[in-house]
């Protein structure tokens, strides 16, 4: 039967996660945080590609118009060497420098157009521009970029000025620099062997800097969108673990505060991620509690129950002893006395043993135990204490440690003996009780079989049931509690095993009763 802490109902419909499929709560957060993490990488190194890449470009690009500007000048006269320097100046915004083999300036274009490109004053421009160059910083360190040198007009105007220069005459062939401005953009310098000397050109390429914040500027936006994204993930996220634990710290509040039946656990079954371990978790915890509660309130009205009966029994033999006069009469009221304050002392035994097993067991360590030896103690036991009556024991010890299992040896003596107990009462005058015990497989079985009426197969579960107890023919009321069954039942389960009672196939009556253990691990 369906428990009612087993949440059935609509309310796990908006708890439910059905796109999760396997992933672990583990497996999402971290996914998460790699997603954004992934994505900053991913740009970053991006942009630095393309600064890379366009750095290249701009650079070979300067150094193939000055070398193209300097074999224009090899093919037209000295005297119109300074109209083509000035006529490439105003193309290409550079500053074009020819210096003799004396390294002397001998050409400067800008004394014949003017500057081509002004260096700005990054004090006088605006906080924007700032927030800019600091970001440029703060990506430069991210890439382990190299520092470049600032740029500066040497105060003498000499090809030793500039050492890209020098290196491009001593070693004939083009050379190029790349310098920052004051304001963080790009000064690329090229200088390409000319006449025994250098044509050397200039260029503060600022549409190089406004490409590459261009460029940033849109993956900012789409990392400003990318962290929106991941806002909302999270909060999703979030929303998916916070919902389901607020409803169960609820659920569990409710059954500490004693109000089990009419707390309803989500049990979330379509997840199978830890909120869905934890549901399903709590929602069997609340039902095993319950459970056991209703077990603790249904033993105390049995006890109450069974204890009545002695104890009226020994209060009307007490008050009689006051009234009667007759020896005979009053020997008969004190053996009933007797007879009650040992039923009860036996219940009261009973009873005790039965509250203790569940708990003790839970505690317990088990141990390997040889059931063949315990069970041949327990026979001599009882032969030598001569309780069988006329009933007569017979055991099939099995071969050495071959019938082990892990458990309480003096609890599994207990349960063993309840059975005992239980056939020899039922068995006929000189009836034969036959114990036997084997491994089967993974599991080791206990049989006990007597010769007496058996058991009807609507009582088979009854008689494990706690003070359910039916008296064989001619004995004494109250020899039996009707814990013995129970007992042995809850220490049976207590080791993982199982107990059960059939006819017997073998004999025209008689019970037989089969313990079944998990065998422990051959030595």
């Amino acid at each position: 039967m369906a428990s009612d802490t087993d949440s059935t109902n609509s309310d796990e419909a908006d708890l439910a996660l059905s796109w999760s499929r396997r992933w672990t709560l583990g497996h999402r957060i971290l996914a998460l945080n790699l997603l954004t993490l992934v994505l900053v990488v991913l740009s970053t190194l991006y942009l630095d590609v393309f600064r890379n890449r366009l750095t290249k470009e701009r650079t070979q690009q300067t150094r193939i118009e000055t070398a193209t500007t300097a074999a224009a000048l090899a093919h037209v006269p000295r005297a119109d060497w300074p109209n083509v320097l000035a006529s490439v100046s105003r193309t290409n915004s550079d500053r074009l420098r020819l210096y003799g083999g004396d390294g002397r300036l001998v050409i400067d274009s800008w004394q014949l157009t003017g500057p081509t490109y002004e260096l700005q004053d990054p004090h006088a421009q605006a906080w924007t521009k700032d927030a800019a160059r600091a970001l440029d910083r703060g990506f430069n360190f991210l890439v382990g970029a190299p520092t470049l040198a600032d740029y500066t007009e040497p105060k003498v105007d000499r090809l030793q000025a500039w050492p890209e220069a020098v290196r491009a005459k001593e070693q004939h062939r083009s050379t190029t620099k790349l310098r920052n401005a004051p304001d963080m953009t790009p000064v690329i310098t090229a200088a390409v062997p000319f006449d025994g000397g250098v044509l050397f050109a200039t260029n503060n390429d600022r549409t190089f800097t406004h490409a590459i914040r261009r460029q940033r500027a849109g993956i900012l936006i789409a990392m400003a969108g990318v962290i929106i994204l991941s806002a909302l993930l999270s909060i999703f996220l979030a929303r998916t673990i916070v919902r389901p634990m607020r409803r169960l710290a609820i659920a569990a509040h409710r059954v500490r505060l004693g109000r089990s039946r009419e707390v309803r656990v989500p049990r979330l079954p379509s997840r199978s991620d830890e909120i869905g371990l934890l549901a399903r978790a709590v929602s069997d915890m609340s039902q095993s509690l319950r459970q056991r509660i209703d077990n603790m309130e249904a033993f105390a009205a049995d006890v109450t129950h069974e204890l009545k009966n002695p104890l009226a029994s020994l209060r009307s033999a007490v008050e009689g002893l006051e009234r009667v006069e007759g020896d005979d009469l009053r020997e008969r009221l004190m053996f009933i006395a007797r007879e009650d304050v040992r039923r009860l002392d036996r219940l009261i035994n009973d009873i005790s043993e039965a509250a203790r097993t569940d708990a003790e067991l839970a505690r317990a360590t088990f141990d390997r135990v040889d059931l063949g030896p315990l069970i041949e103690q327990l026979v001599h036991s009882w032969e030598a204490r001569r309780e069988t009556g006329d009933a007569r024991i017979a055991f099939a010890r099995p071969r050495k440690d071959t019938a082990a299992v892990m458990g309480k040896p003096d609890r599994l003596a207990r349960a063993i003996n309840n059975i005992i107990d239980n056939a020899i009462s039922f068995s006929p005058p000189g009836g034969l009780v036959e114990i036997a015990a084997a491994r089967v497989g993974d599991e080791v079985r206990i049989r006990i079989e007597d010769e007496g009426p058996g058991v009807p197969p609507e009582a088979r579960e009854a008689i494990f049931n706690r003070f359910h107890s039916v008296r064989p023919e001619g004995e004494a009321f109250g020899r039996h509690s009707g814990l013995g069954l129970a007992i042995a039942r809850a220490i049976v389960e207590g080791h993982d095993g199982e107990i059960d009672v059939q006819d017997r196939d073998d004999a025209p009556s008689g019970a037989r009763f089969t313990i079944r253990l998990p065998a422990a691990d051959r030595e």
